[in-house]
């Protein structure tokens, strides 16, 4: 059964485990039931934010339950599947490191545009599927993208 827990962030800024829930299947209906009853335990107060891995049943079900809460996908997950994703090509070292900097490092959301289209047109990953989809949904994981819907009531729900 998959274990999704609910962390949150403390006023030391400490991640503290708020609870967990086990679900028998992933899809939206579950994650709905599972965050309504959520909601009930937090006494109706929806979190400010959530960070998910890129799940679109729980991307629904954050729509259905918690419709003015910033939902966005966590970093760390997209970026642990770069190896998975992109070791095929040759240059994969390079692209790593590149892809990395462009993330973590673009100060600007016009930067990131910038160094996006010349990182895929440099690669030649025009028809790279993952990186399209990723790009189109930048607004969810892309630093530069977020700092201005940066929360501290924030909660991380992943599986």
């Amino acid at each position: 059964m998959p274990f999704a827990p609910f962390v949150g962030v403390n006023h030391h800024d400490q991640s503290i485990l708020l609870g967990c829930g086990l679900v028998s299947t992933e899809d939206t209906s579950t994650f709905v039931w599972l965050f309504k009853f959520w909601l009930r335990c937090m006494s109706n107060r929806a979190p400010d934010g959530i960070i998910t891995d890129q799940c679109k049943a729980m991307r629904n079900a954050i729509q259905i339950v918690f419709p003015n809460t910033n939902h966005r996908w966590c970093l760390w997950h997209i970026m642990k599947k770069v190896p998975e994703k992109l070791q095929g090509y040759t240059q994969y070292n390079v692209m790593k490191s590149q892809l990395k900097a462009l993330v973590y490092d673009s100060n600007s959301i016009e930067e990131f545009e910038v160094g996006w289209n010349e990182f895929i047109t440099n690669h030649g990953l025009l028809n790279n599927e993952w990186l399209c989809s990723l790009y189109e949904e930048r607004h969810l994981w892309v630093l530069c993208c977020l700092r201005n819907k940066l929360s501290w009531n924030v909660y991380n729900i992943t599986k």
